[in-house]
């Protein structure tokens, strides 16, 4: 029985093993934005296994600050480039204070906003007030 199907041009074989490009990039950070206190701790304690600093921005809805320095955190975290001092990618978790008052008391949180990093497990440095993206910079280097 014929083929009703014929090719227009012969299949050509390629000698030798099959050519496959693969490239390795930093995994993107990731964001948890208005994490509650068990999103918090399930993130920061997971920062000895991962190899990462977590940034938590302690903040408040109305704290014009905050609207500062929020989008300034979220774009510097979110290139996979940006790395600590110590060389550890980022993740960001972002507070409402208003929300998770017990997280906040935990913290001694009494002004913000306060952005603290964790690095594995453990808080390590923390700034108060709004930074411009140099200064958030200068302050990962520390890390």
């Amino acid at each position: 029985m014929q083929s009703a199907f014929k090719l227009a041009r012969p299949l050509r074989r390629i000698s030798g093993p099959p050519h496959r490009a693969f490239s390795i990039s930093s995994r993107r950070a990731e964001h948890f934005l208005n994490a509650n206190q068990a999103t918090f701790e399930k993130v920061t304690a997971s920062t000895g296994t991962n190899e990462r600093v977590v940034l938590v921005d302690f903040y408040a809805d109305w704290c014009q600050p905050c609207k500062i320095l929020s989008p300034i955190l979220e774009n510097v975290t979110a290139n996979a480039e940006t790395k600590t001092g110590s060389g550890r990618a980022l993740d960001l978790v972002t507070v409402n204070t208003d929300e998770e008052v017990v997280l906040a008391s935990q913290f001694r949180i009494s002004s913000i906003p306060t952005v603290v990093a964790f690095k594995d497990g453990k808080p390590v440095s923390q700034f108060v007030g709004a930074l411009n993206e140099a200064g958030l910079r200068q302050f990962l280097e520390t890390i």
